[in-house]
């Protein structure tokens, strides 16, 4: 049976879609057969796989509206063993669509149960909130990998997301682990990076994964191209340092 994995900050900007793509190209190119689903209406991770967000027809959306069987809306990707729920504007309504329907939390929960046992991981790109999208993720996810940015204000609103996650446990899916605290955007050069990291460590021990990924240029520039770092620059910092986590995950769950 996959394993899913919500990526999950209410922060912005913390490298949830980064992560999201490519560790989920990493996964694929390391042999196992991914499944990445973009529950972000912006859709970043959708167009930084190469996918046009306009042409998409059917997605998340209509996953969560059970109005598209999950096999229907999945897409192949160019990279090697990776398949894409994609996302599209649309997806903003959703929240207000699903308020008073039963059962709301459990919608994406359900429409994987059919496609869940055909991959090997199913990696969930989460919004930036704490809103029904990110309850949904999170009930339907056996584990969250929570990206944390190497900079000031990186524990605020931390905090809150654990209690979230603990509600979810006690209330919704009891399954749920946390995979991982993953520091992002470090830089070595910058005293405060090596404060946060000190910072986190010491606070949360074996919840933090050993790889840490460094600011890296080409990571930035890979999705203006339509591609997940391992495609845009398999040689570059930020091409090892996802291939070094996706290693890290699949050890854990081997």
């Amino acid at each position: 049976m996959g394993k899913i994995i919500a990526i999950a900050n209410q922060k912005g900007g913390v490298g949830k879609t980064t992560t999201s793509v490519n560790l989920a190209a990493s996964l694929g190119v390391l042999e196992k057969k991914v499944l990445l689903i973009d529950a972000d209406p912006q859709a970043n991770a959708t167009s930084g796989i190469g996918i046009d967000v306009d042409s998409v027809e059917l997605g998340t959306y209509q996953l969560l509206e059970h109005s598209a069987a999950a096999k229907e809306a999945v897409i192949k990707t160019e990279t090697p063993n990776l398949d894409i729920i994609p996302a599209h504007i649309d997806l903003v309504a959703i929240e207000i669509e699903l308020v008073d329907k039963p059962s709301r939390e459990y919608m994406l929960k359900n429409a994987l149960d059919d496609i869940k046992n055909d991959y090997d991981y199913i990696i969930i790109d989460c919004a930036p909130s704490l809103g029904l999208l990110t309850l949904n993720a999170l009930t339907a996810a056996n584990a969250v990998i929570i990206p944390i940015q190497c900079e000031y204000f990186a524990l605020e609103g931390l905090g809150k997301l654990l209690n979230t996650i603990k509600s979810v446990q006690k209330i919704h899916n009891p399954e749920l682990d946390i995979e991982g605290l993953l520091l992002t955007m470090y830089d070595s050069r910058l005293r405060l990076s090596n404060q946060v990291v000190e910072e986190v460590q010491k606070h949360f021990n074996d919840m933090v994964f050993k790889t840490i990924i460094q600011r890296n240029v080409r990571l930035s520039e890979a999705p203006s191209y339509g591609e997940s770092i391992i495609d845009y620059d398999a040689a570059s910092k930020g091409a090892t340092n996802y291939l070094s986590l996706a290693k890290e995950i699949i050890d854990k769950n081997d």
